[in-house]
């Protein structure tokens, strides 16, 4: 086992999900999983020799959203994403041999208990930053894009701060969520990942799709827009439908790509329609939406990460057993999008 913070998905935690059928071949038979004898370099490299190009690495954890004053549960997502995704069918669309199923990375001694107080909390979430700076540097310093799954949104701190390090370049971001986590920074959590990305000379670029505009403070967007932030709020496009998604994802690439920086393409949950997540709403987007704009950025830009963050099984309305199924099936569909744009990238 590699000495860094990392848990390797292994052939045992594989078939315990798996449900294979006679005359077919799921994605679960064709990934790739990490060499459990190699210290984490040299399983990277060794997939990446058989022909891995994304790594699926999952962080379980709900300390930034409740640092951030919100509900736990972002603690599962991985799982229940994985028990869908590894039973989709391997075919003529997917192979799946271009995917490697790295792990979660190790949380469990930074979890705090319900009486912890948010000096604590915060304090947690800067160890955790410092873990997925660490792994994602791994994975990009191999030539793998990370496709990262679960835990608050505060993780996209450590996914830029991470591609700064292995490009050298600052990251263009966009982000479909109703919050721009761009909040004061006032101790690390799920609201702040981007203004700290922004303090340490990360975030290069940054547009919110699907901005609410009444989920946001009045500072908040001011920060943003000091920076040079831009944004297409919900109400524009889904409510006063003053522009179409198409014509905003247009925009979007284009700004992203002027830029010839590497492109950070991150989605909170939080964003979709009845989504279980530590702040699910009603009115959300639809998540054929949601797919189409991964897709959409994933096969226009030169993306370097995905990041699905936020998306919590336990907190659906009819248990934990419908939000597993939920959110597996939901984030399974936004895995295949960005697997499909990247693979039939538009770019030059």
């Amino acid at each position: 086992m590699p000495k860094t913070p990392l848990n390797y998905f292994t052939q045992a935690a594989l078939q315990q999900l798996l449900s294979p059928r006679e005359g077919e071949t799921r994605l679960g038979q064709t990934v790739l999983l990490p060499a459990q004898e190699l210290p984490l370099a040299e399983a990277l490299a060794a997939a990446k020799a058989e022909g891995a190009r994304f790594a699926i690495l999952g962080v379980g954890e709900d300390l930034g959203p409740r640092a951030n004053l919100g509900r736990g549960g972002a603690t599962d997502a991985f799982d229940a994403a994985m028990g869908q995704f590894l039973n989709l069918q391997s075919n003529r669309f997917l192979s799946g041999k271009e995917c490697l199923v790295l792990g979660q990375l190790v949380t469990a001694d930074l979890q705090l208990g319900a009486d912890s107080s948010l000096a604590q909390l915060r304090q947690a979430v800067e160890q955790l930053d410092a873990r997925v700076i660490e792994i994602v540097s791994h994975i990009m310093d191999t030539g793998l894009e990370p496709i990262v799954i679960g835990g608050g949104h505060n993780n996209a701190y450590g996914l830029l701060m991470a591609t700064k390090a292995s490009t050298g370049k600052q990251v263009a971001a966009v982000n479909l969520d109703p919050h721009s986590d761009f909040r004061l920074r006032e101790g690390r959590h799920s609201g702040n990942g981007f203004s700290y990305a922004v303090a340490n000379g990360a975030l290069g670029h940054y547009h919110v799709l699907g901005l609410h505009e009444l989920k946001n403070s009045e500072t908040n967007l001011a920060q943003l827009t000091a920076f040079g932030g831009s944004w297409h709020s919900l109400q524009q496009i889904w409510i006063r439908r003053e522009i179409g998604l198409s014509e905003a994802l247009e925009q979007i690439a284009t700004a992203l790509n002027q830029t010839r920086l590497p492109v950070g393409l991150e989605l909170d949950t939080d964003a979709i329609a009845r989504m279980p997540s530590s702040a699910a709403t009603v009115a959300g987007v639809p998540l054929l939406d949601a797919a189409h704009y991964v897709q959409y950025i994933a096969s226009h830009c030169p993306c370097a990460y995905l990041h699905l963050a936020e998306a919590a099984p336990s907190c659906h309305e009819a248990g934990a057993l419908a939000g597993s199924r939920e959110v597996g099936q939901s984030i399974s569909e936004l895995i295949y999008a960005y697997l499909h744009g990247r693979n039939h990238a538009l770019l030059a």
